[in-house]
C-alpha cells in the first residue's frame, strides 16, 4: 500500500477521533487540519504537528491530500464533500453522511463523476459481536432473517445542547435522535435485515423544550425480503444508555447485541462504561457460547482504547479500500440507507402515513 497524505476538515470533539487514528496508521501521512476559526484550528494542528488552514481548497492543494475525513456539523458535510470530491480527493465522512437525500445525492454523484471513494463512519460494524451476527446471517444459522428491532435509550441534558451552538436545531443539527444518537443501530439493522420497502413513523419532542428536534422517535418497517423491523430510539430517558440490536429468523433462532450500555456517553467528554456484548444467542447448538463470548469480548474492549480503537479499525479499512480500489466495508451508499430511514420517519410524521422506497 502507499502512504497517503491524509486530513481532517472539522475541529470538534470527534476530529479528535480521526487524527489519532491517521497519526499512528503506518499508510496514513496525516499532514493537515481545516477549520473556521483558525485560531481553534492552529490550536489543534499543534496538538499533532500538523499545518491549519481555513480553506479547503487551498489545504487540499497545497497539501496534494489524498483522502480527508469531514467532522463538521452534519449540514455542513455535503459542502465540504463535493469540494473534496471534484478536486480527486477520498471522503470518509462521520455519520451521518448528510442530514437530508439532497445532500447525500450530492456527495455520491460529486464522488461518482471523480471517480473517488466515499465511506461513512459506522464504527459499531467493528464490534466483535456485532460481525459475529452478521456472520451466523450470512452462514444462515437463523434461517432468513424475518424480524429485526433497534431499541436505543438515552439522556441528553440541557448542558449536552449548549454544548456546541449547532446543536438542537433544525439548520444546525438537521435533526434530533434520529440524525444523531440512532444512526449507529440503524445501520446495523440495515446491515442484517437489507433493504427497505415501507416505513411510518413519528417524532416528538417529550421532554427538551429548549430544542427543535426529536428527542423520540418510533417506526415501523417492511423490508423487501418480506420481514418486519421496529425502531424505538429517545433521548428523553434518564438515566440510561442503552442500545439493543436483535434479529430474529424464520427458524426460531435470535441473535441479538447490546451495542450500548451503562452510564451515558457523549463522544469526547466521556467514557464507555460498559462493553459491547452479544446479549441473547439461541442458534441452535450455540447456545452455550454466550457466556464464552461475553467474557472473551468484554475482555478484549476493556483492554483496548475502546475511544479511539474501533474508529481506527474503520479508518484503516478506509485507507486500504482507497489503496487498493475496493469497496470499503462501509461506503456512500450505506450511509446514504441511513439517510433515507430518518428522512421517511420524518416525512412520515409530517404526512401522516407510510412512506413507500425509494424516496424520491
Amino acid at each position: 500500500m502507499n502512504t497517503m497524505r491524509t486530513a481532517i476538515i472539522g475541529t470538534g470533539k470527534v476530529g479528535h477521533f480521526h487524527a489519532k487514528a491517521f497519526a499512528k496508521l503506518k499508510d496514513s501521512e496525516f499532514t493537515a487540519v481545516c477549520g473556521r476559526n483558525l485560531e481553534r484550528t492552529q490550536a489543534f494542528a499543534d496538538q499533532y504537528g500538523v499545518k491549519a488552514y481555513d480553506n479547503i481548497e487551498e489545504m487540499i492543494i497545497r497539501e496534494k491530500i489524498d483522502v480527508v475525513s469531514i467532522c463538521t456539523p452534519h449540514p455542513n458535510h455535503a459542502e465540504s464533500a463535493v469540494i473534496a470530491a471534484n478536486l480527486g480527493v477520498h471522503i470518509l465522512i462521520e455519520k451521518p453522511l448528510s442530514s437530508s437525500l439532497e445532500d447525500a445525492d450530492a456527495i455520491l454523484d460529486a464522488a461518482a463523476k471523480a471517480g473517488v471513494q466515499v465511506g461513512t463512519v459506522s464504527q459499531r460494524r467493528f464490534y466483535l459481536p456485532c460481525m459475529r451476527i452478521k456472520e451466523a446471517i450470512d452462514q444462515g444459522k437463523i434461517g432468513k432473517p424475518v424480524l429485526g428491532t433497534v431499541n436505543m435509550y438515552g439522556w441528553r441534558d440541557q448542558a449536552y445542547y449548549e454544548s456546541d451552538p449547532w446543536r438542537g436545531s433544525w439548520d444546525g443539527e438537521g435533526g434530533g435522535v434520529l440524525v444523531n444518537q440512532a444512526p449507529h443501530q440503524i445501520d446495523l439493522l440495515l446491515w442484517y435485515m437489507g433493504e427497505v420497502e415501507e416505513v411510518y413513523g413519528q417524532w416528538a419532542n417529550l421532554n427538551h423544550p429548549y430544542i427543535e428536534v426529536d428527542d423520540t422517535a418510533v417506526a415501523v418497517i417492511k423490508f423487501k425480503n418480506g420481514g418486519l423491523g421496529n425502531i424505538v430510539v429517545s433521548n428523553s430517558q434518564n438515566p440510561a444508555l442503552y442500545g439493543k440490536v436483535h434479529i430474529h429468523g424464520n427458524n426460531g433462532a435470535t441473535v441479538g447485541v447490546q451495542t450500548d450500555g451503562g452510564a451515558m456517553f457523549i463522544a469526547g467528554m466521556s467514557e464507555i462504561t460498559e462493553p459491547p456484548v452479544n446479549d441473547v444467542w439461541t442458534v441452535p447448538g450455540e447456545e452455550h457460547r454466550l457466556e464464552e463470548w461475553k467474557q472473551s469480548d468484554s475482555d478484549f474492549f476493556n483492554q483496548a482504547d475502546s475511544l479511539y480503537h474501533y474508529h481506527q479499525e474503520q479508518i484503516e479499512d478506509f485507507l486500504n479500500a482507497v489503496s487498493n480500489g475496493n469497496k470499503p466495508i462501509i461506503d456512500g451508499l450505506d450511509g446514504r440507507r441511513t439517510v433515507e430511514i430518518f428522512t421517511a420517519i420524518y416525512r412520515s410524521t409530517q404526512e401522516n402515513r407510510p412512506i413507500k422506497f425509494p424516496l424520491n
